[in-house]
């Protein structure tokens, strides 16, 4: 039952790993004959293709951004990839992974130019992961170790090109601190994690291993074989990104066009370390009565936000209050409320189906009804109502 829970839950990420392995393995082997009169052509008609891509999707993201912070990055790292592209088809070889002739390694600052375009792939995840955290001050963390083990290199003559070559893995490091942190954000937002998963991310990072890991043997041996290789999964990365990111239902869409309402208007900013005893009671009885009259917890798409119509406050704050009131964080708070409306459906109501409760108390589904209501009170809703039945 365990595996067949965990291939449930990850058999897509296996299908979509064998495939693109199965396309790195193609075009490897595909290029183990190819000279480099013959890899001329064939990688300017590849960085064309690039450079067209990244152009024709940079536009799209920018024209359909609809505000998103997301899709304004991506369309950065869009632009930056084209632009490189761009210059490998008119032979200025700043681009990381140019076979020349008699060229043993890269040099330094070739690694250096490639570690920048690892940085930029993993701009948008860091977002959707952990929004808002990426600025500017961050951004010139990260980027500080590669420009001082390259200063060091210069100054010092000291051969650093292993420490520049495994900087992408630092920066993967980072990324998986935030999926660490992901579910705890989202439940501080969301009151369904049915649409907030990882699943599109661990697909993109699966992609940025492979990418590293080519850029890693570039770094010392940057043959036509592993060239080519790259072009093809950059290539493949960029399309299948960028439809993604275009096309994919992003849930914290209405979140951020919440939160830019926030700034023209006046929110109450009351800090809730050391919140008023009266104050706290007030908005307490304010929060249950609209719960209990509104029900505002039937809408499956129900978030922390919507909690301003009552509770006039920004969402850090919101998020404090919840914690303060009850304990708990927002998707708790909801969850009690939906698995008591159904409890009290079930009871007065023996003849509901159990997609009319699911329906009734803003589940997204029955199954997700099932499943959340049986790991909230240790039985499955027909368990629970034989129990009261024989009651």
């Amino acid at each position: 039952m365990k595996n067949s829970k965990f291939f449930g839950v990850y058999g897509s990420e296996f299908v979509f790993g064998g495939i693109l392995l199965l396309c790195i393995f193609l075009s490897y082997f595909g290029a183990r004959n190819m000279t480099i009169e013959q890899y001329g052509p064939i990688s300017d008609l590849l960085n064309t293709s690039i450079t067209i891509v990244c152009l024709a999707f940079a536009w799209l993201m920018i024209r359909h951004s609809e505000g998103l912070r997301t899709r304004k990055l991506w369309a950065f790292t869009l632009l930056v990839f084209g632009f490189y592209a761009a210059l490998l088809i008119f032979r200025v070889a700043w681009f990381v992974g140019v076979p020349k002739q008699g060229v043993v390694r890269l040099q330094n600052w070739e690694v250096v130019s490639g570690n920048f375009l690892s940085w930029l792939l993993l701009t948008y995840p860091a977002e959707i992961l952990r929004p808002g955290w990426l600025n500017i001050r961050r951004s010139l963390l990260q980027g500080l170790p590669v420009f001082l083990a390259y200063a060091l290199d210069v100054l010092l003559d000291v051969d650093l090109r292993i420490v520049l070559a495994l900087y992408p893995i630092l920066l993967l490091g980072f990324l998986v601190s935030h999926i660490a942190k992901y579910r705890k954000t989202c439940e501080e937002n969301f009151s369904s994690m049915e649409n907030i998963d990882a699943q599109w991310i661990v697909r993109y990072i699966i992609m940025y291993v492979l990418f590293n890991a080519f850029f890693f043997i570039l770094c010392f041996s940057p043959t036509i074989q592993i060239s080519f290789t790259q072009q093809w999964l950059l290539l493949m990365m960029l399309v299948y990104s960028s439809e993604q990111i275009l096309f994919r239902p992003d849930p914290w869409k209405k979140m951020q066009r919440h939160e830019m309402e926030e700034n023209a208007d006046e929110i109450e900013e009351m800090p809730m370390e050391d919140p008023n005893e009266q104050t706290t009671v007030d908005y307490r009885e304010l929060l249950d009565t609209w719960m209990a009259t509104e029900k505002p917890y039937r809408n499956p798409d129900f978030h922390l936000l919507d909690m301003r119509k009552v509770v006039p406050m920004n969402r850090t704050y919101l998020s404090q209050l919840i914690h303060s009131l009850y304990g708990c964080n927002f998707y708790q708070f909801v969850t009690n409320y939906r698995i008591n409306e159904a409890k009290r459906l079930m009871k007065e109501c023996p003849d509901m189906q159990l997609q009319e409760i699911a329906e009734e108390c803003g589940f997204s589904s029955p199954t997700v009804f099932s499943r959340i209501f049986a790991r909230e009170t240790g039985m499955t809703p027909r368990e629970w109502s034989v129990k009261i039945d024989n009651l």
